[in-house]
């Protein structure tokens, strides 16, 4: 739904990789291994947003390197619409199921995506990554749709399974992790930006 409304995947994957690290530079290889995007649409996408102004590029030891233009007009809403940080331990009901999520030993990670994050469109709500057995998870599940008041997409994956998934970038993790989502627990900081 956002590729639609921002015209397209690797316009919304470099604003959210700049909006995310307003701080650091890029040049487009990196660009381009990090988003994992073509390097002819990645050029093109920046040219785009540097004539917009949301993106300055500067020239450096002969490579051009994008960094987020801190004065851009629009920066500050943009950047609530593309946040890592969008956390929803914000709101009292969340709350609630964050500090209980947070309390089981053995979930290493919790992703909450799709009607928790406020995407419609997302395919999952929330993913469990540990050593959770399918009833435990079910039961937890059901807590948090009462307090959210919506029935919930999730999945439950071991620790092992989700590391090989993410280091082999499958779809369906990528999706998750590029798509709109809010970290809440990640005790092995697998997921930390370097």
């Amino acid at each position: 739904m956002i590729d639609s409304l921002f015209g397209s995947k690797t316009r919304v994957k470099l604003l959210h990789l700049f909006l995310n690290n307003p701080e650091k530079s890029f040049y487009v290889r990196e660009i381009t291994r990090l988003i994992d995007e073509q390097i002819n649409s990645v050029r093109r996408e920046l040219a785009n947003m540097v004539s917009v102004g949301i993106v300055q590029s500067d020239n450096i030891d002969n490579k051009l390197y994008y960094s987020t233009n801190i004065g851009y007009r629009y920066l500050e809403p943009l950047s609530v619409i593309f946040s890592d940080k969008r956390n929803l331990q914000g709101n009292d009901s969340s709350k609630v199921w964050a500090k209980t999520l947070s309390r089981m030993s053995n979930i290493k990670v919790i992703i909450s995506a799709g009607k928790l994050v406020g995407d419609t469109d997302g395919k999952i709500d929330l993913l469990l990554v540990g050593d959770i057995s399918a009833a435990d998870a079910g039961s937890l599940v059901k807590k948090i749709e009462k307090v959210e008041n919506n029935e919930l997409n999730y999945s439950v994956m071991s620790y092992e399974d989700f590391y090989y998934r993410l280091s082999v970038r499958d779809r369906f993790i990528m999706d998750i992790i590029e798509g709109k989502h809010s970290v809440l627990i990640d005790t092995e900081n697998i997921l930390r930006k370097e």
